[in-house]
């Protein structure tokens, strides 16, 4: 098979022609890999590399929706017995996982061939995927610019044709964000839909889940079908559909009130590209049939939430590597110096301001919950500013020097005080406002790849809706990827296992 043959499938695509004998998984994985081959020296997008686990499964049966298509992990949270989860972490890059994620296992129930782990930053911890220990994804469009994050690593091995659909996780946006910089489908489920198992229960309270970032909304429908669902070492039972979310696409999603917003308090001035992109979905929406209304304000103040998320962040992040130092023995030195100061900045809050701050999620719920009642979803940009150019959201040298001051003296807590939270709201959130709505108020959101700059740098489109609302963003979905078709556009990285893009 040609590279040019395998990108015009989907995975449901390529498992339909596996299923046919068309195609062998091995020939499959044989054009993933020298794909994988001729564009990862220029993405970094797959940091860890699984070919000969891979080879060995191609050789056993398969079955299931996705049989035989190859698949890339993240290498945050995405457990692969007998092969280290780094988390972009470097104490824990040789620390091989004891047993399969439960997300893992269902992919492999799903006839899925695992053969590599995707770039993230340090624990997720950032918007941009940049860490110390395998240094910076890149964006397949523009090399220069970020393929976002956490999930940056996955977004970039997609866009760039490797896979055509790779495993991801949101605990801030990071699945919508980076698909939204690489021009992709980005579905986060809502809370609890998806276990987190088995060594966990929940992540950051619930606002943390695994998904997928896709090429197609249908992939991300039946990666949804494969996922969801409880597990004995969870905490909930999440009420479930009577029917499949692959069945939702394609299906009218009936006329729908739709409030649009672009506006932020964290940044008051988003990018035309930005408003552009929302302005032009707008257009499509009501072409289609739907009831459109512009805000002018946001329906909660979201600075106010990101307050709130930054805490809940720096809390958990600092409960992080107190426990990778218990299970490693490592020390605070052998993290990046970034974490390091996020870390200390949870450990400067007691245990009732950080409890809340958890509380507050049910002020933030209530008031999207009052929105909902006139409406059926939310509509804003995914991104309000370009995806940023590598290294761009680099720590200053000064504020990383006088941090380095503060940790050795054990007085780092006086950074709460410094100015240096509302500072990283400003650089790290100012561009990515819109995203972290969804995860503290645990309702699906999803972005779409429904513009472009003139250049061609992608930027999406962010739905949120009503909990239980994944069947309704897939209809909707559906119906935009026939109005506005994106899959035919390819970035400009190069082609391996021969013949043209």
């Amino acid at each position: 098979m040609r590279i040019d043959e395998y990108r015009r499938h989907d995975a449901l695509g390529l498992a339909a022609l596996v299923r046919s004998g068309e195609v062998t998984a091995s020939e499959l994985l044989a054009v993933a890999v020298q794909q994988a081959d001729a564009v990862n020296p220029q993405l970094n997008a797959i940091v860890h590399r699984m070919d000969a686990r891979a080879r060995e499964r191609v050789t056993e049966p398969l079955d299931g929706p996705f049989v035989g298509v190859p698949f890339l992990i993240k290498d945050l949270g995405q457990d692969y017995r007998g092969v280290p989860t780094s988390g972009g972490s470097r104490p824990l890059s040789h620390v091989p996982a004891v047993e399969h994620s439960t997300v893992v296992q269902r992919w492999l129930d799903a006839g899925l061939v695992i053969f590599g782990k995707t770039n993230t930053p340090e624990f997720g911890a950032k918007g941009i995927t940049e860490p110390d220990l395998f240094g910076p994804a890149r964006n397949p469009w523009a090399t220069s610019r970020t393929p976002g994050g956490s999930s940056g690593g996955s977004a970039a091995a997609v866009a760039a044709g490797v896979v055509p659909v790779a495993g991801a996780s949101d605990g801030g946006g990071s699945i919508r964000i980076p698909a939204a910089c690489c021009g992709l489908v980005g579905l986060k489920p809502g809370r609890g839909l998806v276990p987190m198992g088995p060594s966990l229960g929940e992540a950051m309270h619930g606002a943390a889940t695994h998904g997928v970032i896709s090429r197609s909304v249908r992939d991300s429908a039946a990666m949804l079908d494969v996922l969801a669902g409880g597990e004995p070492s969870g905490p909930y039972v999440p009420g479930m559909p009577t029917e499949d979310f692959l069945s939702q696409v394609g299906r009218d999603p009936g006329r729908l009130r739709i409030g649009v917003c672009t506006a932020s308090s964290i940044n008051s001035d988003p990018h035309p590209e930005a408003s552009a992109s929302v302005e032009a979905a707008a257009r499509t929406l009501s072409d289609l049939g739907h009831d459109i209304e512009m805000f002018a304000e946001q329906p909660i103040d979201d600075l106010a939430l990101a307050r709130d998320f930054l805490t809940t962040w720096f809390v958990v992040l600092a409960w992080q590597v107190d426990d990778v130092k218990r299970r490693t023995g490592c020390r605070d030195e052998d993290f990046e110096l970034d974490t390091q100061i996020m870390a200390a900045l949870g450990r400067a809050h007691s245990s009732v301001e950080y409890v809340d701050t958890v509380m507050r999620r049910h002020e933030h719920v209530r008031r999207l919950s009052a929105f909902f009642e006139g409406y059926d979803l939310l509509v804003t940009p995914t991104l309000a500013d370009l995806p940023p150019r590598i290294g761009a959201l680099d720590t200053p040298r000064l504020a990383h020097r006088a941090a380095k001051g503060l940790l050795r003296t054990r007085t780092a807590g006086l950074l709460r005080h410094s100015g240096l939270v509302e500072s990283m709201i400003n650089n790290n959130l100012s561009w990515i406002p819109y995203t972290q709505l969804a995860n503290l108020t645990g309702r699906p959101a999803l972005s779409l790849p429904l513009h472009r700059t003139a250049e061609g740098v992608p930027m999406g489109v962010q739905f949120i809706s009503q909990l239980g609302g994944e069947a309704m963003l897939l209809r909707l979905a559906g119906q935009l990827e026939q109005a506005v078709p994106w899959d035919h556009q390819r970035p400009p990285v190069p082609a391996g296992a021969g013949g043209p893009r």
